[in-house]
């Protein structure tokens, strides 16, 4: 009895890790591409640099938040198990 339930809670602590890496790994994929293409936006037309450098840091920082408040959830679930 006290085996299963030491497995339940290591499989648990385990998913929310993989759940954690995974939404960690999709932010800075994320990231990664909008930094790339407001790079390459900004190379066509350098007079809009100001407007691109906004859109892309207001774009990056949700995508941080999401990713945020995916590890606080995969935490959560870890510390309750």
């Amino acid at each position: 009895m006290l085996g299963q339930l030491f497995l339940d809670s290591s499989i648990a602590v385990m998913g929310a890790g993989i759940g954690a890496g995974i939404a960690v790994l999709g932010a800075g994929v994320g990231i990664g591409k909008i930094g790339g293409s407001a790079v390459e936006s900004i190379a066509r037309q350098p007079s809009e640099t100001n407007k691109i450098q906004t859109a892309m840091l207001i774009s990056a920082a949700l995508i941080e938040g999401v990713a945020l408040f995916a590890v606080v959830v995969c935490l959560l679930i870890s510390f309750r198990a």
